[in-house]
């Protein structure tokens, strides 16, 4: 437990008028003041030995679940025992739930028994939402006193951004090694080289023309060299979405979550990059954490030229990002599809661009709508 503070207004005060009474009292033979005074200062002992007893107390914690999606519902079960053999605890104690102070009872609470309180968890924003600790709080009788601790840990409730239905999922870009560039729905398999044959190689496989003029059983070897791999770029920087906690952040978010889990649905590779640096950790916890900063996206352009992560990229942007389709666009090349989705501006709906296929939307569902209504990726 730890202590976070003691002695109220009105304990300071009785405890300056012990001081003073007792002084004159003594000072000038006032029987009567020093009677005061040293009532006084029993009365602020009599409450520094009430308030600093403490009950024993363990905490148990467990969020249900802990992991959700904006909106909806969590809850958090708290048991509060206590362990004292003695006396039981009657305390004002309230937990925390990011900002917001929830009260738990713990009036007369037995030794040895417990109380199991269950409140909801706000799941209106999406982010990490701390709970905990819980602040115990012991008042002396006259109010002289007034002494909280922290008890038990802290559990957090992560709120991912919702993830609308995505029906429809880019094709990959099949690049053989003739240079050949085909689309294809789940990756394609090319001739890569040849090898002898080993037991328990496929007879099949066997290259007989090659077999016959070497004179040993070849085999060949072959290589997937098209697997479908959709890079989501999310535009976190401020200017991309201006504003006070403007929402078009949360709609690309809401864009990436969906994108991702319509590439898990479909078993498609997916990587996440955001432009103030590459994901670390699982995509629906990053997308939690994520906030708007201060980056450089050309930095992150030259970087995807140079290092192709997949074959489809989606680039999610706000309104302030418009500007800057152009160089994103330029990534044509190296990613044989570049879809954009500008969200928070006015004018929903899809067209195709310079290079690019533009989306835009509003809000989650427009953005889901839209994705779906795109023909020809």
């Amino acid at each position: 437990m730890k202590r976070l503070r003691g002695i109220t207004a009105r304990g300071l005060g009785v405890a300056g008028a012990a001081v003073l009474l007792l002084g004159l009292g003594f000072r000038f033979g006032y029987p009567d003041l020093a009677l005061l005074g040293a009532a006084a200062a029993v009365a602020v002992l009599t409450g520094v030995i009430f308030a600093v007893w403490r009950p024993r107390l363990d905490v148990d914690r467990s969020a249900e679940p802990d992991r959700v999606a904006r909106g909806e519902p969590a809850r958090m079960m708290l048991t509060v025992r206590n362990t004292s053999k003695l006396r039981a605890a009657n305390l004002i104690a309230t937990d925390r739930v990011g900002s917001t102070a929830v009260p738990v009872p713990l009036l007369r609470l037995r030794p040895g028994s417990d109380t199991t309180v269950d409140y909801a968890v706000p799941t209106s924003r999406r982010g990490v939402v701390p709970v905990g600790p819980l602040r115990v709080t012991r008042n002396d009788p006259l109010g002289l006193l007034s002494l909280t601790r922290t008890c038990g840990d802290t559990a957090t409730v992560w709120v991912h951004p919702r993830i609308h239905l995505l029906r429809a999922v880019p094709a990959g870009m099949a690049r053989s090694l003739d240079g050949h560039v085909d689309k294809v729905p789940h990756g394609s398999i090319t001739f890569d080289s040849l090898r002898e044959y080993v037991v328990g190689d496929e007879l099949r496989r066997v290259h007989w023309r090659s077999s016959a003029k070497v004179g040993e059983l070849m085999v060949r070897e072959q290589l997937d060299t098209s697997e479908p791999t959709i890079v989501v770029l999310l535009d976190d920087r401020v200017s991309a979405h201006p504003g006070r906690d403007p929402e078009s952040f949360e709609v690309a978010c809401e864009a990436a979550a969906s994108i991702i889990a319509a590439a898990v649905r479909e078993d498609l590779p997916v990587v996440l990059q955001l432009v103030s640096g590459p994901a670390q950790g699982p995509y629906l916890d990053v997308l939690t954490e994520a906030t708007l900063a201060q980056a450089d996206l050309t930095t992150t352009v030259r970087s995807l030229r140079q290092n192709r992560l997949g074959d489809t990229l989606v680039y999610l942007t706000g309104p302030g990002g418009r500007a800057d389709l152009g160089s994103v666009g330029a990534l044509r090349g190296p990613y044989p599809v570049v879809i954009t989705g500008l969200l928070g501006d006015r004018e929903p709906g899809s067209r195709a661009g310079a290079g690019m296929i533009l989306i835009e939307a509003e809000s989650g569902e427009q953005f889901a709508d839209a994705w779906d209504g795109v023909r020809g990726w």
